[in-house]
């Protein structure tokens, strides 16, 4: 008896200790998955230039956007169905676009409003107005300042932040890139990643910080917006830095099955060809459909996409990015109208046994079905008259980890069957097929890490 009861509590403590070792995301990094779709703005003195990189040594009287309207960015992002906009503070050239203390090279310089402008505050308090998140990238890279390449520089730095965060604050996201190259002063930064971290820790506890190596948000290791066809959440960062020390695109596209931290995937990408605004391009916008193939292809394999829109010379975001934003949004409106699977009776077969499952089709997200017997269990959607379909989203409990590896949805009616696969799922996926005839949709579920917990499915 004592033998059996040791071996129960053994049992039981081994199975918390692998439960409390199961990489989970933190709230905001749940609330930051729930976003889904937001804009970047690259902005500053390239968009003067025609440059992508700018060189640190172009004069700053040349930023000069005399008809600058953040109001206009965040109604088109509104528009677009964005839920933030995350603004290039300051890029590799050193430019920065709000009047920093440490540094001659910002709007206060600039020809702008006299040098009296200030485009965070503008931007922040836009976002603020039409309730869109608010972030901010900012290159540790500096091409002007003269401490670059100094252990001094790491204060500066330090200290720009603690402005961002003081004058400008909540931001919602913080952009790290990890680009490091020379200074004016022919040197390179050794950049004290341990130090900028703690600072925003201390700032703004709730902010998400992205970098190749998270800590809570990585790169999906393209600039093409595109995430792996296997997207895990998590990743192992011991012994890699951001920039030239991260791990391979592969491993930041797929991420590490088994990694120890949940460090999701962001996608980033420009509406057009380069980052910042070039009039050449105005004809070269991408269009809506190209769009939601991007859409399918981040947030459909349970990523995030964030859309560089750059804003023109006017400062305000060009015309033609403004429709193909709002067409963009008019065709995920069109497609993702009508859930017909809250239509349908759902069901957990195990054998010949059923049990109801409408907790996959309730529009709760936080309601989950759980599978444990992977070979005996599957889900089971059944229409009492046809439906024409062609996209099923599923959705994992992540609250609780990722845990599918392998999964098959078999789409059933009286023209007959088709079998479509694919491994992980995570917040969500997306599955998309010529359309078709559906009187029945079986979920079975071939790999997991551990017990399975859908919390939605999903059929347009």
């Amino acid at each position: 008896m004592i033998r059996n009861f040791l071996t129960v509590c053994l049992l039981v403590f081994s199975s918390q200790i692998l439960q409390a070792q199961v990489p989970k995301p933190t709230i905001q990094q749940l609330q930051w998955h729930d976003m889904e779709f937001y804009l970047f703005a690259h902005f500053g003195p390239n968009t003067f230039t025609d440059k992508e990189w700018g060189e640190g040594t172009e004069k700053a009287e040349l930023f000069n956007p005399t008809n600058l309207d953040c109001r206009q960015w965040c109604r088109v992002a509104k528009s677009a169905g964005a839920k933030g906009i995350i603004i290039t503070a300051k890029h590799h050239d050193g430019f920065c676009l709000w009047p920093s203390k440490y540094s001659t090279h910002t709007v206060r310089e600039s020809s702008w409003k006299n040098g009296k402008g200030d485009v965070l505050k503008e931007l922040s308090a836009a976002c603020r107005e039409y309730g869109l998140k608010f972030g901010v990238y900012i290159s540790p890279w500096d091409r002007n300042h003269p401490d670059y390449g100094t252990p001094q520089y790491n204060n500066v730095f330090v200290n720009m932040m603690k402005e961002l965060f003081t004058n400008y604050g909540p931001i919602w996201e913080l952009w790290w890139d990890g680009a490091n190259g020379e200074g004016p002063n022919g040197k390179k930064q050794v950049y004290d990643w341990d130090q900028f971290k703690k600072t925003v820790k201390k700032l703004s506890p709730k902010t998400v910080i992205f970098s190749d190596v998270g800590p809570h948000i990585r790169w999906v290791g393209n600039e093409r917006g595109i995430a792996g066809v296997t997207n895990w959440n998590t990743l192992d960062t011991a012994g890699f830095t951001a920039g030239a020390g991260a791990p391979t695109s592969d491993t930041l596209s797929n991420g590490n099955v088994n990694g120890k931290v949940w460090i999701p995937a962001e996608c980033d990408v420009s509406i057009r060809p380069g980052w910042f605004y070039h009039k050449e391009e105005d004809d070269k916008v991408k269009t809506p459909e190209q769009l939601f193939n991007l859409y399918l292809k981040s947030v459909g394999r349970g990523a995030t996409l964030l859309l560089n829109v750059p804003p023109d010379r006017r400062g305000l975001v060009h015309e033609n990015d403004s429709v193909a934003l709002v067409e963009f949004k008019n065709l995920r409106d069109r497609i993702f109208k009508t859930d017909l699977a809250v239509k349908a009776a759902v069901t957990l077969l195990a054998g010949d046994k059923k049990k109801p499952a409408a907790v996959v089709n309730d529009r709760n997200k936080n309601t989950f079905i759980e599978i444990a017997d992977l070979k005996n269990e599957s889900l089971h959607l059944h229409f009492k008259q046809p439906v024409t379909i062609n996209t099923i989203v599923l959705k994992e409990f992540i609250k609780d980890g990722q845990s599918v590896k392998k999964f098959y949805v078999e789409v059933r009616s009286k023209d007959g069957q088709e079998r479509f696969e694919a491994t992980t799922i995570g917040h969500k996926r997306i599955i998309t097929f010529p359309a078709r005839l559906a009187e029945d949709i079986d979920i079975y579920f071939l790999e997991s890490k551990r017990t399975v917990k859908i919390s939605e499915v999903e059929v347009y």
